[in-house]
């Protein structure tokens, strides 16, 4: 009996579109980097609680900036690299979005403090951004002035990382730029669960490791000249090749 194919996310435009996009798109893939440069700029754009957005990416061992919509998040970044810690570092390193609710007054990062808060900002939210092995490649950086509309974004996003995560009624409403950012995580980790549940069924087909699972589902799809993500459908369909 063929397993249940899973739905596919909704969303293909937009911030949506490209955070869901990269999740599916192969770690290796050339279209990486302009996918990041994407997100970055569409976060300052259309999120209201966001004045300037990077994205954080390893490269050769060093910490980088590899899109930004201005000089002020490349600086902010800037500072925690020199200093090897910051938010953006941590969120690559745990895999989970690290709030800076009052810039002023945090401790942690003394660098990124003086740094922020000398170019006028007060709060920010460093993201976890995943490609299709489903690990951590990069940090998106949201960088703001208005801790209210930062509170109530950072909330939204982390129920998208713990659904049991606490409510919080006083906080304003999101914008539609908020909202789309939030179901473009959402369906980023729908894409995920799909492609990491091809990996199982690889795995229970042929032992291996998760590594070994996944770099056979790129070359399924780089053979069948077909997105990752369909792939890991049909794989978890039953159709699989």
């Amino acid at each position: 009996m063929s397993r249940q194919l899973p739905t596919p996310p909704l969303h293909r435009g937009g911030l949506a579109g490209a955070l869901a996009t990269l999740a599916g798109t192969p770690d290796d893939h050339s279209g990486v980097p302009d996918r990041l440069v994407t997100i970055a700029q569409l976060s300052a754009q259309r999120v209201a609680a966001v004045s300037y957005a990077s994205v954080t990416a390893r490269h050769d061992g060093a910490h980088t900036t590899v899109a930004a919509s201005s000089a002020i998040a490349v600086a902010v970044d800037q500072a925690q690299y020199a200093d090897q810690a910051g938010p953006c570092l941590d969120a690559i390193g745990t895999g989970r979005p690290t709030p800076v609710p009052d810039i002023a007054v945090t401790m942690r990062w003394p660098g990124f403090r003086d740094t922020a808060y000398r170019l006028g900002l007060q709060t920010s939210l460093s993201i976890p951004l995943f490609a299709g092995r489903g690990e951590p490649i990069a940090a998106l950086n949201l960088y703001g002035h208005d801790p209210a509309a930062m509170a109530a974004l950072t909330a939204a996003v982390w129920a998208t990382y713990d659904e049991a995560a606490p409510a919080a009624p006083d906080l304003p409403a999101l914008d539609p730029g908020g909202a789309e950012l939030v179901a473009g995580l959402t369906e980023a980790f729908a894409v995920r669960a799909i492609i990491q549940q091809a990996i199982g069924v690889l795995l229970s087909e042929r032992p291996g490791t998760a590594e070994s699972a996944y770099a056979a589902l790129r070359l399924r799809a780089a053979d069948a000249g077909e997105p990752l993500l369909g792939i890991a459908q049909a794989v978890v369909a039953g159709q699989g090749p």
